[in-house]
C-alpha cells in the first residue's frame, strides 16, 4: 500500500512541476495574445478548423464562391468589373494564366484568370503601417474553372491580416474592413452575374 501511495505522490509532484514549467513557457505567449485584436481567437479557431477539415493551409486561407449555373467567364468578368467601378476600386491588372499555360505548353488548359483590384491610397496606408502588408497587395480575385468544368472565384481571406495580431489603428482597420467588404461584394455579385 505504501508503494502505491509513494508512486501517486511522485506522480503528483511531477504533475505540479510540469504545470509550472508549462505555465512559465505559455504565460508570455498568453500575455501577448491578450493584446491581439478582439476577433483574433475566432480567426485562429476558424483557420485551424479549416486546416484540420481539409488538410490544406491554402484552402483554409481563401474565400471561395461558386459561379451560378449558366454564366460564362465573360459574364462573371463583366459583373466584377462593373462592381469594382461602382465601389471606385481600380482593376489594376489581369493575368490570363490559362492562355499563358496554353501558349507555353501547346495544350489547352482550363480557364484561369487573375484580377487585381486596388485602392492605391488604402494600399499606401497599409504599407506605411507595416511593409509586410505589401505582400497582400493588390487584392487578387481568381476566376477558375475546376476539373469538372465548374467556374469558381477565389480570393485571399483578409481576416488574418485584419484580426490576426495586435489591433490595427482604428482608421486603418475601417479602411481594411471596407476593402474586405468590396472584394466580397465583387465576388458575390460576380458569381451571380449581377451588374
Amino acid at each position: 500500500m505504501n508503494t502505491l501511495k509513494n508512486i501517486f505522490s511522485v506522480i503528483g509532484v511531477l504533475a505540479i512541476i510540469a504545470f509550472f514549467i508549462l505555465l512559465y513557457k505559455v504565460e508570455p505567449a498568453y500575455q501577448t495574445f491578450k493584446s491581439f485584436d478582439d476577433k483574433a481567437l475566432d480567426t485562429y479557431i476558424r483557420l485551424t478548423t479549416e486546416i484540420l477539415a481539409t488538410g490544406n493551409a491554402a484552402e483554409a486561407t481563401v474565400w471561395k464562391t461558386k459561379i451560378q449555373e449558366g454564366l460564362t467567364a465573360e459574364d462573371v468578368e463583366g459583373a466584377m468589373r462593373s462592381v469594382a467601378n461602382e465601389h471606385n476600386i481600380k482593376n489594376v491588372g489581369e493575368l490570363p494564366l490559362s492562355k499563358q499555360v496554353e501558349a507555353m505548353s501547346g495544350k489547352p488548359f482550363r480557364y484561369m484568370k487573375i484580377f487585381m483590384f486596388c485602392n492605391a491610397l488604402t494600399a499606401a496606408k497599409m504599407v506605411d503601417y507595416n511593409d509586410a502588408f505589401s505582400a497582400y497587395l493588390p487584392c487578387r480575385v481568381t476566376l477558375l474553372e475546376d476539373k469538372q468544368g465548374q467556374l469558381w472565384l477565389y480570393s485571399l481571406n483578409m481576416d488574418l491580416m485584419i484580426h490576426g495580431g495586435t489591433p490595427l489603428p482604428a482608421e486603418l482597420k475601417q479602411e481594411a474592413l471596407k476593402v474586405k467588404m468590396i472584394i466580397q461584394d465583387i465576388m458575390a455579385r460576380g458569381a451571380s452575374g449581377e451588374f
